[in-house]
């Protein structure tokens, strides 16, 4: 066989699998992208993985905050990237038993946080309260996420990944818990669009979205079943709580440790959801998943950052936000922002992007200890001067 022929067979052989599918899943020939391209003998989702593995954001997950911020001296507490990884394996499991595409599972999975901001919700809060101060509207992460692989990436001009996986990133929002997850079948690229732009200016839509593909609807509820039960571990390791606290209408359904808890709802959720065009939970396990998000947030988020540490945050962020758009503003050419963002990215982002948004933009790609680096530096030179 000659070259070409060689390819055929490996191409053939790569989309293999699809053709045993789940009437409900989502195949590489329904995929989409915003710019048409000649696929190689990848599948499209399958392509879409290795782009973002790829990215720089992807590295930046490295040293972002999942809950806890100053962790310094423990090295076994969870940061975005093992996240992350958690949720694909858990989505891809659910996804493999269901006979859906894991190739976009995992690729929406490892995607789903690209836009989380440095000390995580915490900084998001803040970052959307400033935006909205400059005319941008809200800020939120998974929105960020998916800005970052559309627009952000390759230097300002977007890595083309899947409208679909944009589409599961954009709906993931974690912090809504459903006995049921039925996608919208119908939605098209130009709906999803919409609801993008949409997200930056109606503050309640982010509630309302239903992911394009089954496989979407399976990250929405494996990034919770990814944090529930690992924030406890973490908190427990930080002496935050005890397992005791935990109370016993949820151990007694779920379990107390956070293997038990992930497959039991796992396990709950392919059991209810097999050969369904919807993603389900039972309605005790699913009422146990919301109890114990509920003691989460009262027992663990309200106390991972201390009063002090919140208003620490805001100041830094306010204070590094008004730096970089004084800069801006003012053509401060010599300044980092220049200098390591935005000599890199595109003339079109940098002609086409104001000047609020780039500093968005630039925050909130940052990890923990480059944005406390900047932070402290200007600080101390700004000391140094009004001295």
């Amino acid at each position: 066989m000659n070259t070409k022929e060689v390819l055929e067979k490996l191409k053939e052989r790569m989309y293999q699998k699809e053709k045993n599918l789940s009437p409900y899943a989502s195949k590489s020939s329904d995929s989409i992208r915003l710019t048409f391209e000649e696929e190689d003998i990848r599948p499209a989702y399958y392509h879409d993985i290795d782009r973002v593995i790829y990215s720089l954001s992807y590295t930046r997950y490295i040293d972002k905050t999942q809950v806890f911020s100053n962790i310094f001296n423990n090295d076994h507490i969870s940061k975005r990237m093992t996240h992350v990884q958690m949720v694909s394996k858990i989505a891809r499991t659910i996804g493999r038993a269901l006979n859906l595409n894991e190739d976009l599972i995992e690729a929406a999975a490892l995607g789903h946080d690209l836009g989380h901001v440095p000390f995580g919700h915490e900084g998001e809060t803040i970052l959307s309260e400033l935006s909205q101060e400059h005319g941008e509207g809200y800020f939120n992460h998974n929105v960020q996420s998916v800005r970052t692989l559309m627009n952000l990436e390759k230097d300002g001009n977007g890595d083309n990944i899947t409208i679909q996986v944009l589409d599961a990133i954009l709906c993931h929002n974690g912090e809504l818990v459903q006995s049921e997850y039925c996608p919208n079948y119908q939605k098209t690229k130009e709906d999803f669009l919409r609801e993008y732009e949409d997200c930056y200016h109606n503050k309640d839509i982010i509630k309302k979205l239903h992911p394009m593909t089954l496989e979407g609807s399976v990250l929405r509820i494996s990034d919770v079943i990814g944090y529930i039960g690992k924030d406890i571990e973490d908190a427990i390791r930080l002496g935050l709580i005890k397992k005791e606290d935990i109370p016993s209408n949820i151990t007694e359904v779920l379990g107390d440790r956070n293997s038990q808890i992930v497959n039991t709802i796992v396990m709950n959720i392919i059991i209810n959801s097999f050969d369904k065009p919807y993603i389900k939970m039972s309605e005790e396990v699913a009422k146990a998943v919301i109890d114990l998000k509920d003691f989460n947030y009262k027992n663990i988020y309200s106390r991972a950052n201390s009063i002090e540490e919140k208003l620490h945050f805001k100041k830094m962020f306010r204070f590094l936000f008004e730096t970089y758009y004084y800069q801006l503003e003012n053509k401060e050419y010599t300044e980092d922002i220049y200098a390591t963002y935005l000599s890199e990215m595109s003339n079109e982002y940098v002609s086409n992007t104001s000047n609020a948004r780039k500093v968005i933009d630039y925050l909130a790609g940052m990890t923990d200890d480059y944005f406390t680096q900047k932070y402290n530096e200007y600080t101390e030179k700004l000391n140094g001067r009004t001295k």
